[in-house]
């Protein structure tokens, strides 16, 4: 299918989302929670459209990675780097299979960030970690450790940013139990996450019959503070609205029977000047 070509407008936003085709072979992709169920690609493909064509709505500037036919989770550029105001980490992934997907992302921040890196035998996702302010919450799940929590801690430390481990087991990554949806605001299944972990910040409670809807994508770009949501879940986003939040949104469900979320297709950064 074709979508935006390397870059699209509005060219002047520096609020950057990188992002990537869906891989013909997204069928084969990665599962640790969800039973396999047959995946539409060309309809899978539609949706990362329209999600790129919302974050676009939102001021950001999609730039797109080649293609990777061979790399079935390729579209979940999140999990690949962390990227903060001072520096990209590229990530070690916890799944082999994806570990050929980090060179292309690199590549592309290489323009915007110094990087540094996790290596071996440390694994990380970047699905696992959630950043508020300058503290990084990194989940402890099968796909990221403890070495990889230490290394990643070390990387940033010299940036003033601390780091910590959060015990996950009941759900792939921290952010599919929790993610930041305004300042001092969290959207959270607290069937999945310790919310004491949390104390210092209010929450939003998932509708329960909505477990998967704590996965939201905060957007900030010049005035505009939106949060991107599965439209799935719309007994969530009506809690979400009644915070007065301008909420978005799109539906994903073919790309979440390979457990991705709205946060796993893009990293969002504020591009170099």
């Amino acid at each position: 299918m074709q979508g935006p070509g390397p870059e699209s407008p509005p060219a002047a936003s520096r609020l950057v989302a990188l992002t990537r085709p869906v891989s013909p072979a997204f069928g084969r992709c990665e599962l640790t929670h969800l039973a396999r169920q047959p995946i539409d690609v060309e309809k899978a493909e539609r949706q990362h459209a329209a999600y790129e064509a919302i974050l676009g709505t939102l001021g950001c500037r999609i730039v797109r990675l080649p293609l990777a036919p061979d790399l079935p989770d390729s579209v979940f550029v999140e999990d690949a780097a962390v990227v903060v105001d001072e520096v990209a980490v590229i990530t070690r992934p916890g799944a082999p299979s994806r570990r050929g997907e980090t060179a292309s992302v690199a590549a592309a921040l290489t323009a915007h960030r110094p990087l540094v890196a996790i290596e071996a035998p440390a694994v990380l996702d970047g699905g696992d970690v959630l950043r508020l302010g300058l503290r990084l919450y990194v989940g402890l799940s099968a796909r990221s450790d403890e070495a990889g929590v230490a290394q990643l801690a070390a990387h940033l430390a010299p940036h003033g940013y601390a780091v910590e481990g959060v015990a996950l087991g009941k759900c792939l990554h921290l952010k599919t139990a929790v993610t930041e949806v305004a300042d001092h605001l969290l959207l959270v299944n607290p069937a999945w996450i310790d919310r004491a972990r949390f104390d210092g910040y209010e929450a939003v409670e998932v509708d329960p019959r909505e477990p998967f809807a704590a996965n939201a994508l905060r957007v900030r770009s010049g005035d505009t503070d939106s949060v991107v949501v599965a439209a799935a879940f719309p007994r969530t986003t009506e809690r979400l609205a009644a915070r007065g939040l301008d909420v978005r949104p799109v539906e994903v469900d073919e790309i979440a029977k390979a457990e991705g979320g709205v946060t796993c297709c893009s990293v969002l950064f504020v591009a170099a000047s």
